[in-house]
């Protein structure tokens, strides 16, 4: 009987925003339990430090330099990914930017940005990767949302809310259009986890407020990546639909 800890050997699992935070320490989980991992994101040099260290440990890893909010980058991400691993088994679209203001701040450049990586990137990770996954009926897309998508942040997360409630919407959607198709999808939802989302803002005010309400609530990192590892091994015909978790001490 196979165990349910070997489900993840062997997977080819793309892990977007896997420079730092949570997505390196997703890819970091992932490769340890012996998936295949390609890190995406821009800063490569980041990238290339974390794919040496996997390989260092024995495992899987390589490096692909891609902005989410470029349709180009991530089909080229699914190519490469194919190319060196023949398939796609876990998208785990986890990249993300928190830049907080109360609207009448009108930071209407970073509305733009926050609605292209948040919303758009996960639109074309999607895109991407679920034909290939339909044509070997399989796969699993795992979207990072937040806390911020069960309620909204106000007043200074608007903005950023409504790009998280938009991804649970896109991600149950899609679990829905799935079917019998072999395709899970799974919505995490974190609140306080230590990354650099919490330095996003340019408006001073927010950003003292949300500085000061990460240090006192935040958790590791490794405790989104554990929620991942979790949904990616259940057995093929289980579907962990959602998984919201947050600090103790956090009340929002």
């Amino acid at each position: 009987m196979t165990s349910v800890q070997d489900n993840i050997k062997g997977k080819v699992a793309i892990v977007t925003g896997a420079s730092s935070g949570l997505g390196e320490s997703t890819a970091r989980h992932l490769a340890a339990r012996g998936a295949r991992v390609v890190l995406a994101a821009r800063r490569t040099d980041r990238l290339d430090k974390v794919v040496a260290d996997i390989r260092e440990a024995g495992g899987e890893a390589i490096a692909v330099a891609t902005d989410v909010a470029k349709r180009a980058d991530l089909e080229k991400l699914a190519a490469v990914t194919v190319e060196a691993f023949g398939r796609i088994d876990v998208l785990v679209n986890n990249a993300g930017v928190m830049p907080l203001s109360p609207l009448d701040k009108l930071k209407v450049d970073e509305w733009d940005r926050t609605v292209d990586v948040n919303i758009k990137g996960v639109l074309y990770g999607i895109a991407a990767v679920l034909p290939r996954m339909q044509a070997q009926g399989s796969g699993h897309i795992v979207n990072v949302a937040s806390i911020a998508g069960l309620k909204v942040f106000t007043p200074i997360g608007t903005v950023y809310s409504a790009t998280k409630h938009a991804v649970r919407a896109i991600s149950e959607g899609l679990r829905v259009e799935m079917g019998n198709s072999g395709v899970r999808v799974t919505i995490v939802s974190p609140g306080a986890v230590e990354s650099e989302l919490k330095f996003g803002s340019t408006d001073a005010e927010s950003a003292a407020g949300v500085k000061a309400f990460y240090e006192a609530n935040q958790i590791p990192a490794d405790s989104v990546a554990r929620a991942v590892v979790y949904a990616v091994e259940q057995p093929a015909d289980v579907d962990i639909n959602e998984v919201v978790l947050r600090p103790v001490s956090q009340e929002f």
